[in-house]
């Protein structure tokens, strides 16, 4: 009889999804001092029965000496490290491919889940029949410094995504047994491109649970977040260039973007 191991790895070599595993997703670049605590809340899970995928992407501190102690301890994560930092997009993307979980969840290296996290995402899909499901979240700069729930809609289908992101990547989760296969673009709102096109090339809606169950990490992150005009420079390339949107419709939703911006402002 074969190991659990052992069938993961005929999975993955034959490209046959596993049925009830959830495959987490993790890039990880120079995060030597968050990268313990994500791991850990993946490991506090009441849900078991997921892989761990991390992509260390050319760290020179000690992030991958970190992920390989876990990964000795535990045989459902799986550390692959790569000889160039070649960017968050391309590490998620070689995490997707390596995945063989029917489902596909989504977690920065500095970011961290709260234990029920997959539990009570995984049964709102099964007993809605849902693809695509997010949930709430709330911002923290360190335990002692945990900011209000990030408040989201009940359902996104593409064009009320079109308004804006607002969709964590750390809360979401697919289905990708009811999806054309994916991958991220190497573009600037990598994470918001890629549920712009799976709502668009599947014709499906998003739903939101309106549950707390993770903490993304602000004041650490090279992102999106951290300079607005960026930010909002790149929103307009993806409408543009990514989407195709017309001159008007771009205009519309960046407007549309910027009152979302604001309303988050003013009410967190």
């Amino acid at each position: 009889i074969q190991s659990s191991a052992d069938k993961k790895q005929y999975r993955r070599s034959t490209g046959k999804m596993i049925d009830d595993l959830v495959s987490i997703i993790m890039s990880a670049y120079n995060v030597e001092k968050y990268i313990a605590e994500a791991i850990e809340s993946v490991l506090k899970q009441t849900y078991t029965n997921w892989e761990l995928i991390i992509v260390n992407d050319c760290s020179i501190d000690a992030t991958e000496q970190l992920a390989k102690k876990y990964q000795e301890q535990d045989e459902r994560i799986k550390l692959h490290s790569l000889p160039e930092n070649k960017g968050v997009a391309n590490a998620r993307n070689i995490a997707l491919q390596n995945a063989v979980g029917r489902y596909i969840a989504f977690l920065d290296s500095d970011d961290i889940w709260l234990p029920e996290k997959l539990e009570k995402q995984l049964d709102f899909m099964k007993i809605n029949n849902y693809v695509f499901t997010y949930h709430q979240y709330r911002h923290f700069a360190s335990k002692d410094k945990v900011g209000k729930i990030v408040k989201i809609p009940s359902q996104l289908d593409y064009m009320d995504a079109l308004k804006g992101n607002s969709i964590g990547c750390l809360t979401v989760c697919i289905d990708k047994s009811k999806i054309k296969p994916f991958l991220m673009p190497q573009q600037r709102h990598e994470d918001y491109i890629t549920w712009l096109n799976i709502l668009k090339e599947n014709k499906i809606v998003a739903y939101g649970l309106q549950d707390d169950l993770a903490r993304y990490r602000i004041g650490t992150k090279e992102s999106v977040s951290a300079n607005k005009f960026k930010s909002a420079i790149w929103t307009w390339k993806v409408y543009r260039n990514s989407q195709k949107l017309s001159i008007l419709q771009s205009i519309y939703y960046i407007f549309l973007y910027f009152q979302q911006g604001l309303q988050k402002h003013i009410f967190r």
